[in-house]
């Protein structure tokens, strides 16, 4: 009975002892957040330029604190700043061309991302979104300001540390294969996969160069869930559209590849594939397992086309949006956002933390480097 009682309070320790140690592993330390793409991660860029791309009026924002819209294209946060909370670096992420920043707020790490933009040059001409390579631009002014701020050495510093997330990609292919073609005659689908990936290759060797060691990448979603994309492709029952998905899971392998060659390139680097895909198909395929009701259609008027300026003051909207996975016919809820943020925390910031003492075998499983 002794003996019972000791081995039951030893185990109890024991998972005390491990259930911390975890903890500490999967919270690494950022200086700040510094963020570029689409509209995924755009937290209110588009307010500051001329763009129909816009989510800076109702209903966008309705469940932001506040209930303002900021120019976030949802009804809520958006995965940046989920992700700067838990890492207890702020409650939200600004948008860089926002003209009242603080010193803090730019000490801690802003938005350059653009509604619209993508790795393609081509994507933004519609739009006139800041393309991803043109984002570099407004992180060299940042880059002078945050000098300005802390100093030359702790400017490095802090870019150093930072958290790099990229989100981006799929503009390109909606916009200049699926429904706009105007890559198809350039390339086919397998070429215009690297294409993007070798333009991203170079985008980050310049973010490289500039200081910044620690990206986190994220994939493709599933693009043929997309609601604007089932809509257009009269998808019997409004299924998903499964060769733009299958398109989509091609490209993450490739590219969950393409970026454990460029880590070998960056000495000192940790650039780190964040999977998306999964955990919103698990979504869209057992919806009941995590709250939602409504998968393949938003929540912004007939859920079928609106998006941005179609999706407006006057639009009807859901009344519960955290039943539905999508807000309008293109991006997610907060409740979808907030999901895969915590996907990411469990499943890939944990990566980061071993960046001296560790190597990745397939970016996945840690050893002791010894």
């Amino acid at each position: 009975m002794a003996y019972t009682v000791y081995y039951i309070i030893l185990m109890h320790f024991y998972i005390i002892i491990v259930a911390a140690t975890s903890n500490a592993l999967t919270r690494p330390k950022f200086s700040s957040i510094l963020v570029f793409g689409d509209s995924t991660v755009d937290t209110g860029n588009n307010n500051y330029i001329i763009t129909v791309a816009k989510g800076n009026h109702l209903p966008y924002g309705r469940d932001f604190p506040g209930h303002v819209p900021t120019g976030r294209f949802s009804n809520g946060k958006l995965v940046p700043d989920f992700l700067a909370s838990y890492l207890n670096i702020k409650d939200t992420v600004p948008p860089f061309l926002h003209p009242n920043l603080s010193n803090e707020q730019l000490l801690t790490g802003v938005s350059f991302a653009s509604g619209g933009s993508g790795f393609d040059e081509l994507t933004t001409l519609a739009s006139n979104s800041i393309s991803v390579s043109n984002q570099i631009e407004l992180f060299e002014v940042y880059l002078s300001k945050l000098k300005g701020i802390a100093g030359e050495d702790k400017a490095k510093q802090i870019l150093g540390d930072a958290l790099v997330i990229v989100s981006a990609g799929t503009n390109d292919f909606i916009l200049n294969i699926y429904n706009l073609p105007s890559r198809k005659l350039e390339f086919n689908i397998t070429a215009y996969q690297d294409f993007l990936q070798n333009n991203l290759q170079t985008f980050i060797k310049k973010l490289y160069d500039l200081g910044c060691r620690n990206f986190a990448v994220t994939g493709l979603p599933p693009i043929g869930c997309l609601p604007f994309q089932i809509t257009l492709k009269f998808e019997k029952d409004r299924k998903c559209v499964e060769d733009e998905n299958l398109d989509a899971k091609v490209y993450n392998q490739k590219l969950a590849k393409r970026l454990l060659g460029i880590q070998a390139m960056f000495t000192g680097s940790r650039v780190v594939y964040t999977e998306i895909y999964d955990p919103l198909i698990d979504i869209i395929n057992r919806p009941e397992k995590y709250g939602f009701v409504k998968t393949n259609i938003g929540c912004c008027g007939s859920g079928l086309l609106e998006v941005a300026p179609s999706c407006n003051a006057i639009t009807p909207t859901c009344e519960d949006a955290s039943k539905y996975v999508f807000w309008d016919s293109v991006h997610p809820t907060e409740a979808v956002y907030q999901h895969i943020a915590k996907y990411i925390e469990m499943e890939v910031l944990f990566k980061f933390q071993f960046h001296k003492d560790y190597t990745y075998e397939n970016n996945v499983s840690p050893h002791i480097t010894r």
